[in-house]
């Protein structure tokens, strides 16, 4: 069975009506329970989602992954580029006390604060100041512009709460059911949110149901009818979701059209790996197109740069980082490498850590088998084990060479990386001129892909599973499906 990935509705299967008795939309997110409450600012995926759900910031990601209106009602941005001026909405927090901008500025501050040594934190780098001017109308000046700055302001970790509650735009309750936590999440109405009141709100708002399941159990739920969504899928799970093909899956499996990072981040500069120009070697002696093909997507994008060359404006470099050279050509360079350092007491061996599941097991023997071809033998890294190399499966926050370049930032200590190019990022971000922005980070880009810190395969996989009734859910380029719309009347 070979899935496309573009168009995004992946495999059409029949469908079936509204799986819970009681209305409410069922949605299982792959994971475990812990990772659905976690609390902080490094939230996996399942918190961003139900902390989105509950804890408005001051801008929010619809369905199609657009930044609309959150707590701030509306916003304007000065010529300039380096003022946001938000007017708050008229609403309260749950406690019945009115959202102020003081309030609001102060929350603000201190979760930036709470940022710091975090990738979304080097993202907010420009953030200079932070002001309450009246007690509605909150003001953000920014010492260069981003442009990409109303995005980060909607994502989930800078949602705000008073009283350990956030302000919605739905409110949550935990319980205990099959497979463990669960949360129920009902849709604020309008007029405790500063909208128009609307009469027959009850009757059309949907309560949404939220567990946490193993990606198995979770295909089991939904061939089953027990839930209408899976979401969180990844290409560490994806071969199960394929088992949804049989005759009892009722559906459409999905699968976003994502920006991000998907490769092999390398943990160790020792042995094999001590020299910039081996690590290339592994690099260049993958064929990533064959790569996917194990597991039935077409249209995945694959990529041999760390920064798309689609992502800067004006790209200095090809799609293909070895243009020219045939993947044989590409391996015999990259054998000769591996056979020139390799000798007595010499094992071209890399250990690579992967998460368990089965398109980890696919991932890795589709590697040992092409850099068998080089002359180098990969072994899975036990647990506790010090790895080579290690699976870095993470999404776009927002598109922008920044984003790239910051997740190889020295500070975040997740594998090797490149003072220099840390320099040049900041140098870039601290600028107000657009093209030499673009200069540095290019320059920071081709410094860091020479120092071969990683090995870039593709764009992330992300899939749900989707009830054909379930008309609000929309595929994105940001894989993040935010559970508020599943509770609203599609009419």
């Amino acid at each position: 069975m070979r899935i496309c990935l573009l168009p995004l509705a992946v495999l059409a299967l029949s469908s079936c009506g509204p799986s819970s008795g009681d209305g409410a939309i069922e949605v299982a997110i792959i994971g475990t329970p812990a990772a659905l409450f976690e609390d902080g600012v490094r939230l996996p995926a399942a918190a961003q989602l139900l902390r989105g759900a509950t804890h408005e910031g001051l801008v929010a990601l619809d369905a199609s992954g657009q930044v609309v209106p959150a707590i701030a009602e509306r916003w304007i941005v000065t010529d300039d580029g380096l003022s946001y001026i938000f007017r708050l909405r008229d609403s309260t927090w749950p406690g019945g006390e009115e959202i102020e901008a003081t309030d609001v500025r102060d929350q603000l501050r201190r979760r930036i604060a709470q940022l710091e040594g975090t990738s979304l934190g080097l993202d907010l780098a420009n953030i200079r100041e932070i002001r309450a001017m009246t007690g509605r109308v909150i003001e953000v000046r920014l010492d260069a512009p981003m442009p990409d700055f109303l995005r980060l302001m909607a994502q989930s970790e800078l949602g705000f709460a008073r009283g350990g509650s956030g302000a919605g735009p739905m409110a949550m309750s935990r319980g205990e059911g099959e497979g463990g936590a669960n949360a129920r999440l009902s849709a604020l109405p309008p007029e405790s949110r500063g909208l128009p009141a609307r009469q027959d709100w009850e009757e059309v708002a949907r309560p949404v149901a939220v567990r946490a399941l193993a990606a198995d159990k979770a295909v089991a739920a939904f061939a089953e009818g027990k839930v209408d969504l899976v979401l969180g899928g990844s290409i560490v799970d994806f071969p199960e979701a394929t088992t949804a093909a049989g005759p009892l899956s009722r559906g459409t499996i999905q699968v976003d059209p994502t920006f991000g990072l998907l490769g092999l981040t390398v943990r160790r500069e020792a042995g094999l790996l001590a020299d910039p120009s081996r690590r290339e070697a592994l690099s260049m002696a993958i064929d990533r197109a064959a790569l996917i093909q194990a597991f039935g997507l077409g249209g995945w994008r694959e990529n041999s740069w760390i920064v798309p060359p689609e992502v800067f404006s004006a790209p200095g470099y090809l799609q293909d980082r070895w243009a020219g050279m045939s993947i044989d050509e590409r391996r015999q360079m990259a054998a000769g490498r591996v056979a020139a350092w390799a000798g007595p007491g010499r094992e071209a061996v890399v250990r690579v850590a992967l998460p368990r599941g089965k398109g980890s097991d696919l991932l890795l023997r589709q590697l040992a088998e092409q850099w068998a071809t080089i002359g180098v033998t990969t072994r899975r890294a036990a647990p506790g084990e010090a790895a080579d190399l290690e699976l870095r499966d993470v999404l776009a926050r927002y598109v922008s060479p920044v984003w790239y370049l910051n997740q190889f930032n020295c500070r975040l200590g997740a594998g090797l990386c490149a003072p220099a190019v840390d320099a040049l990022v900041k140098q870039a971000q601290a600028t107000r001129d657009p093209a030499q922005r673009e200069v540095l980070l290019a320059e920071a880009h081709k410094a860091l892909a020479q120092s071969e810190v990683y090995i870039p395969l593709g764009v992330p996989v992300r899939w749900s599973m989707v009830r054909g009734t379930l008309q609000s859910f929309q595929p994105n380029a940001f894989a993040f499906h935010p559970l508020f719309p599943l509770s609203q009347p599609t009419t």
